[in-house]
């Protein structure tokens, strides 16, 4: 399997620099709520709250959103799956919710998390701040902040590593 590294430590920290300065000029700050997807979402989304406090001085709540159980896919994973309905620590009504994650592709876990977030709340408006868009949508759904676009054929892939679960800092395509 051939790999070849998109981007390292360096250009990742520029995409959330470019990603937390494009939330600044398009949000009251005061509304806003990010929501990372478990596992890398989670950690681009505290990166970017860090990001923003040091620009702005504001902080801005995290929480983390698991949609393994909102998955349209779940059949395959088990044959009686366990509904769960998501718990945050904060009422995201009447916020302003973006969604973190690191690579964007069919658009299917961006779906499984509005339905998440749906279900526990009734936000003002829910964005997408995304590292990586490698095309290939099957569901109308587009990143309101991309850090890079990736063209890729289906065959290939792309893996985020990030220093806080891979001890490794680098975008691959595979």
């Amino acid at each position: 399997m051939k790999k070849r590294i998109l981007f390292d430590e360096t250009m990742i920290s520029r995409m959330i620099t470019r990603i937390a300065n494009e939330i600044i000029e398009q949000n009251k700050l005061d509304d806003i709520v990010l929501v990372g997807i478990q596992t890398r979402g989670i950690h681009i989304a505290k990166r970017l709250k860090q990001k923003i406090k040091e620009i702005e001085n504001t902080n801005i709540p995290v929480e983390t959103l698991d949609i393994k159980f909102y998955r349209d896919d779940l059949e395959k994973i088990s044959e009686e799956p366990e509904i769960k309905v998501s718990r945050f620590k904060l009422d995201l009504t009447n916020k302003v919710v973006i969604i973190v994650d690191d690579v964007l592709y069919t658009g299917r876990t961006v779906r499984a998390a509005i339905d998440a977030i749906m279900d526990a709340s009734r936000p003002k408006a829910i964005r997408l701040a995304i590292l990586v868009d490698r095309g290939h949508r099957e569901l109308p759904i587009r990143a309101d902040h991309i850090g890079k676009n990736i063209p890729t054929s289906r065959k290939e892939n792309v893996k985020v590593h990030l220093n806080e679960v891979d001890d490794v800092e680098e975008i691959l395509l595979i």
